[in-house]
């Protein structure tokens, strides 16, 4: 099924573009004390290795704002500084070098301070991430709707963007998030009828590495699959390099980007002869730090493992004692069942040309 790419405005936060005909691109957001540098920093480097493009984080005081400077200079990619409450953290991030920000207008202080805002915004030419969350809709809206209906969001982020574009400013992005994937769904289909903003997609706290992968598949993919969406976060409760993870296989799985391992095998059955689960939990650790885009087999079965596993670039299928190393399907060499898992390792790295860390599984 071939998408047709809802038409948005671009803007670039840093060097990276951002909506019109430029790939979706990755977001996520650090957990650590962004006034802690060292520890922000390193946590950006991980997540910029395991593909992030763009990374937020949490400027709460006049301490995190200064912290933004430095971690500035230290990083690779552009930097979004995520403010609540107060609109004087929103002007200082921008001061100390910010790429980007994102608040929630409903919460930063009423018109005359969101003007300030905007103010600083427009002379430095910093993108602002309009964020509605179901739990901040306005009381007006929540009386009008009865509950942070689709509906209600979406009334609320035309509030807002109507606001900004009235006060010159449209570098604008837009998130209409909820916890709930229908009615994260149903409020991006109905904003993108309305505005060219472009969109950050995600389905908010979503959960942990299971479930909240799930919903971001379901919510983030269904969208993505109609054209809609321009950035993505996946929330999970985890690490947050486990979002890139998620977020790669879901671009990959709608054939909208090519990263790394995807990683095929089967569920197990009564003619598993190897502790296939746990070879392909290694193979897994082993793998995701692979950059080259390739489709990797592990299969429990020299018998139909290599039919199955046809269109995988490169594989292995375990027997008692024994296997086979397969490409295409194509059966090209036997191996010991104890260095199936080296020997497939030794080929992706040939095919590659990258090294992997065996400390890695």
């Amino acid at each position: 099924m071939e998408n047709k790419r809802r038409v948005s405005r671009q803007i670039h936060i840093g060097e990276v573009p951002i909506g019109g005909d430029a790939p979706v691109c990755v977001q996520s957001m650090t957990n650590t004390d962004t006034r802690d540098t060292l520890s922000t920093v390193a946590q950006i480097e991980r997540l910029k290795d395991a593909g992030c493009e763009i990374v937020r984080v949490a400027v709460p005081d006049e301490q995190a704002v200064e912290a933004v400077a430095t971690i500035k200079k230290a990083i690779r990619i552009p930097l979004i500084a995520d403010i609540h409450f107060d609109y004087r953290m929103a002007i200082g991030a921008m001061r100390a070098g910010a790429d980007a920000i994102r608040i929630n207008p409903g919460n930063i202080g009423g018109p005359d301070k969101l003007k300030k805002v905007i103010e600083a915004a427009r002379e430095r030419r910093v993108p602002v991430r309009i964020g509605v969350n179901s739990g901040s809709v306005e009381k007006d809206l929540l009386a009008k709707y009865g509950h942070p209906t689709p509906e209600a969001m979406v009334e609320s982020a035309l509030r807002h963007i109507k606001f900004f574009e009235d006060n010159d400013f449209d570098l604008i992005k837009v998130s209409i998030k909820s916890s709930d994937v229908i009615d994260t769904i149903d409020s991006y289909r109905l904003l993108a009828r309305k505005t060219d903003c472009p969109f950050h997609l995600g389905v908010t706290e979503a959960g942990t590495v299971v479930g909240g992968a799930v919903k971001s598949a379901l919510g983030i993919g269904f969208l993505l699959l109609e054209g809609i969406g321009d950035t993505l976060r996946v929330s999970l409760t985890a690490p947050p390099e486990e979002e890139m993870v998620v977020a790669y296989s879901i671009l990959r799985a709608l054939h909208l980007r090519e990263r790394g391992v995807e990683l095929v095998s089967c569920p197990t059955c009564g003619r598993t002869e190897i502790d296939l689960i746990g070879l392909v939990q290694k193979a897994e650790g082993l793998l995701k730090t692979v950059v080259t885009p390739l489709k990797v087999a592990v299969m429990g079965c020299v018998v139909n493992g290599p039919g199955e596993a046809k269109e995988a670039d490169v594989g292995i299928a375990g027997g008692r004692g024994v296997g086979i190393l397969f490409k295409k399907g194509i059966r090209v060499d036997k191996v010991a069942e104890a260095e199936l898992l080296d020997r497939l390792i030794e080929e992706v790295e040939r095919m590659t040309g990258e090294k992997i860390k065996k400390g890695e599984s």
